[in-house]
């Protein structure tokens, strides 16, 4: 049985997620923020050190957090927070568990990246240059770990309907935004969770190194 580590799967996008690779006969294996905490760097190195012997067949850094401020408004605490859960985190898990995909010569990542990574809009400063910055992380480890049949890739989501979305929007808000999304509606995180899992599965054998927007055609308007 092939084994997948989640970040960030309690709700929304890395529940389906999570939903979906357990239906297709994974482990899933979703750690909690009592299990590890990715605002802090101990923690993160804890949990790889407590694993450090466990190998993982795919691995799908979803987890992240996204705080709206004005660049002269941004604080330094939330910009380490959104530097440390949805960069620096994520390489250290990959520092941490790459190795042991490489002694099995097979392994997939997929880093969760976000629409603010292929356009962007005010107040997303922060996390538009970390959502950039991961798939950096993915272009760099195409390249380093392909000969070892490891592929990695992104995914982009555009706008998705999770408990977030409901919580900050009210039904006429929705609708307002999807009228914006050329396919006139906002996603399903199932509809995601398809898409990462084709990038975790053994069904891809060759795509590597892509940003893969998941949006609706809204960047291409």
């Amino acid at each position: 049985m092939r084994k997948v580590l989640i970040t960030g799967a309690s709700r929304g996008i890395g529940k389906a997620i999570a939903d979906k690779f357990e239906t297709e006969g994974y482990q899933v294996i979703t750690p909690t923020r009592g299990d590890m905490d990715l605002s802090n760097s101990e923690s993160v190195e804890a949990f790889v050190e407590k694993h450090q012997n466990e190998y993982f067949d795919v691995i799908i850094n979803n987890a992240g957090i996204n705080e709206i401020n004005e660049i002269t408004q941004v604080t330094d605490e939330e910009l380490q927070a959104m530097m440390n859960i949805n960069l620096i985190s994520p390489i250290r898990l990959l520092r941490g568990f790459t190795e042991q995909m490489k002694r099995h010569q097979y392994g997939r990542i997929v880093n969760i990246g976000s629409i603010w990574a292929t356009v962007s809009k005010s107040g997303r400063c922060v996390y538009s240059a970390t959502k950039n910055g991961i798939h950096g992380v993915t272009n760099t480890l195409a390249v380093e770990l392909a000969p070892y049949n490891i592929l990695v890739n992104t995914v982009c989501p555009g706008f998705t309907l999770t408990e977030l979305t409901y919580k900050n929007n009210t039904e006429e808000q929705i609708a307002e935004i999807s009228k914006d999304i050329p396919i006139g509606r906002m996603a399903e995180p199932k509809e995601m969770a398809e898409v990462v899992y084709f990038l975790g599965s053994e069904n891809n054998t060759y795509l590597t190194g892509q940003k893969i927007t998941v949006d609706g055609g809204f960047a291409e308007k």
